[in-house]
């Protein structure tokens, strides 16, 4: 990668307060098409590849492959930012089949392959493209998508909730300086490093949206003017998607507690939901519920509102019982 391929952002005291986190079903769709192609840079979604590839055999998705190339530059009507912390998939499709079918064609003119017989015709007839691309996007995030979901959003919630308290105790630029190593922040400048795409200026109060992703992994990505800033990266724990974690407990805390109590206390290492629980530990979500009103009632662990979401994470005590700081 070149070392001049960064994208640079300053930030502003408006830009800084318009700053949020958000998640985005159909950034993933889209940057897991890619991962789809090219499945030796994605060794870590080998699971999810060889599941998904065979109920794709019989799909028409040639157009929703030529706008998303391998290359540096896909056409990012595809990826609209998403307009709440926990966005709809049918919502994001409704703000694709509507985009400016005038700023379509200029982006799907600047893929790479612009000349391929799915790019002409889109090229031909803007309007009537954007709509098959988003009834292929439909239908590619039923297929590959939708079954998968769960346990993707739980992460994301999971890191959505951690950087935000992140923001509040520690500020934006320890925050930035953490989300990963292609982002840097320095005295108001945030630089990210990108695949080609080169950026500097300033911007302009319209804020920015965070974008944990996992299809993303190893890269991060930006999308700037004429769609609101958005920067999208890995989110920790990527390689916990598509296997179900060991949680080790001690004899001890089995014994006084019980095993099944233990393993979700020691499995909440950091704030989770019932749903994020159940797909961490192979478990059924109605067990997990159960097991966490005998655990809150017990003192051990504290439960916190987030929209319609309740996160549980360990008390002070709960912390002690597993040896933790």
């Amino acid at each position: 990668m070149p070392e001049s391929s960064y994208a640079e952002f300053d930030f502003t005291s408006a830009d800084l307060a318009r700053l949020r986190f958000a998640f985005s079903p159909l950034s993933e769709a889209v940057a897991s098409l890619r991962t789809l192609r090219d499945p030796g840079r994605h060794a870590l979604h080998l699971p999810w590849i060889r599941a998904v590839r065979p109920r794709l055999a019989c799909l028409d998705l040639r157009l929703l492959c030529a706008l998303v190339p391998l290359g540096p530059y896909i056409a990012d009507f595809l990826t609209p930012p998403p307009a709440g912390p926990l966005p709809d998939v049918t919502a994001e499709l409704e703000l694709v089949a509507a985009a400016d079918p005038e700023e379509a064609a200029r982006e799907a003119a600047r893929v790479p392959g612009a000349d391929a017989p799915p790019v002409r015709e889109f090229l031909a007839d803007p309007a009537a493209g954007v709509a098959r691309a988003a009834a292929e996007l439909r239908l590619y995030w039923d297929t590959a998508l939708d079954p998968f979901w769960p346990q993707i959003r739980g992460l994301f919630e999971s890191e959505v909730l951690r950087r935000a308290r992140q923001l509040t105790r520690d500020g934006a630029g320890a925050m930035f300086n953490d989300l990963h190593p292609n982002i840097t922040w320095n005295d108001g400048r945030l630089r990210v490093r990108t695949r080609a795409w080169r950026r500097s200026g300033p911007l302009d109060g319209d804020g920015m949206i965070l974008v944990p992703s996992v299809f993303h992994w190893p890269d991060t990505t930006v999308m700037a003017e004429p769609y609101q800033p958005m920067l999208v990266y890995p989110a920790p724990g990527v390689a916990t998607v598509w296997s179900h974690e060991t949680v080790p407990t001690t004899d001890a805390l089995n014994a006084l507690i019980g095993r099944t109590r233990a393993r979700i206390l020691v499995a909440l290492t950091e704030a989770a939901t019932t749903s994020i629980l159940a797909r961490r530990l192979s478990m059924a979500p109605g067990a997990i519920s159960q097991h966490l009103k005998v655990l809150h009632k017990s003192g051990l662990v504290i439960r916190n509102r987030s929209g319609r979401e309740v996160f549980y994470e360990r008390s002070p005590v709960g912390h002690s019982l597993c040896g933790a700081p």
